[in-house]
């Protein structure tokens, strides 16, 4: 079984850390721009924010729910108010530090334990508990923080000022999604079977890996939308869609309720504008493939349109550096996925027989019991 360590509750106390911050550079960032009359960077900003709290809020309310046999309705009434003030995360937090600080610090060799109190359980309750953090947080980094990266590169390209907000927000935002990508991978390894470690080498590859192709993609985006806003909208809309339709196709069955399930598919649209993730966890050389194919063959046209339109918006030394830090980012990201994938990644999502069972949709009560929720989860 794997163990809650010292590293890990460090981990866990980085990301409270970094999750405070965040929220405090968010309304300062969003401020700032209500301040100097820019009001729509202002609400967008916000609104990014709200949808992605308002999304983990009923998430992590339907999983207290699902969690809980019988629920006393006093406490289920409790839980209700606490994330309906959008402070479900930070009890999540306070169960995963409590949790946590007993894995990895008190537990002794003692023989007299209750069950609830041996070893074993307590790692067992604390790692349950940072999954559930890590889905959330993945979620958070691809309906806020990716989408607000977006934004401030887009300000930053349009407007010739700029200040130190901007640059805050920008390095919170790239500090998000390292890492909840790389939690969210340990996670997964701790959580499912048959998973090895994750090492320091293998994190820092999966880290290039998603943070170049991103950045790269984060680019794109931003110079088609200096072209035309509505050419953005309109791809990003189509990618969506082809996200979600794939998710349809695959049948996922994350949720127990229909309407969680799918909100579920429709968050994992977004999410796969951005990056690829792998929703069934079954191979998917072909898929991944075709996918950053797109996104590449998409990338070129955006910046060949731009090498031979030259539109007035953008100078042509400005558009050289955005253009060869495009190619660069998506050139490197694709040699970092290469390697993470061909060098570290677990090629064995679970037990031949488990994923037998799994594919044939007979997944045993056992199984289901001992991986969670998380085998229903995107996986990579």
């Amino acid at each position: 079984m794997m163990k809650f360590t010292k590293q890990d509750f460090i981990f866990l106390v980085g990301g409270i850390i970094i999750q405070v911050v965040d929220i405090g550079v968010d309304f300062w960032v969003a401020s700032k721009y209500f301040c100097e009359g820019q009001y729509s960077w202002g609400i967008l900003i916000l609104c990014f924010r709200g949808l992605s709290s308002v999304v983990t809020q009923l998430f992590s309310y339907e999983w207290f729910k699902n969690d809980w046999e019988n629920p006393d309705p006093e406490k289920l009434k409790w839980i209700f108010l606490v994330h309906f003030f959008h402070c479900g995360i930070f009890i999540r937090y306070w169960f995963a530090l409590k949790y946590g600080c007993q894995a990895a610090f008190k537990q002794n060799s003692s023989r007299d334990v209750s069950e609830t109190d041996c070893p074993n359980f307590i790692h067992k309750q604390a790692i349950d508990i940072m999954t559930d953090i890590s889905m959330l947080k993945v979620f958070k980094t691809f309906l806020k923080t990716t989408p607000q990266l977006f934004v401030q590169i887009y300000i930053l390209m349009e407007h010739d000022t700029n200040s130190f907000c901007q640059y805050a927000a920008i390095f919170m935002s790239f500090c998000g999604i390292s890492f909840s990508t790389v939690d969210y991978q340990i996670s997964l390894r701790k959580s499912l079977p048959d998973k090895d470690e994750f090492h320091v080498l293998p994190k820092l590859v999966y880290l290039f890996y998603k943070l170049l192709t991103i950045t790269s993609w984060m680019l794109s985006i931003s110079l088609i939308t200096l072209l035309s806003v509505r050419s953005s909208v309109f791809l990003l809309i189509l990618l969506w869609s082809c996200g979600f339709c794939w998710t349809l196709k695959q049948h996922t069955t994350f949720c127990k309720s229909k309407v969680m399930e799918y909100l579920y598919r429709t968050v994992v649209g977004i999410i796969l504008i951005f990056t690829f993730f792998n929703i069934k966890g079954r191979k998917t050389k072909v898929c991944i493939s075709i996918y950053y194919a797109t996104h590449t063959l998409v990338t070129l046209g955006i910046l060949f349109v731009y090498l031979f339109w030259k539109p007035f918006v953008t100078k042509e030394i400005y558009f050289t550096i955005v253009g060869l830090l495009t190619i660069l980012s998506l050139v490197l990201g694709i040699i970092f996925l290469i390697v993470y994938y061909r060098h570290f990644h677990p090629t064995v999502y679970c037990r031949q027989q488990t994923c037998s069972d799994e594919a044939d949709g007979v997944t045993g009560e056992k199984d289901r019991v001992e991986a969670g929720r998380f085998q229903n989860f995107i996986m990579q």
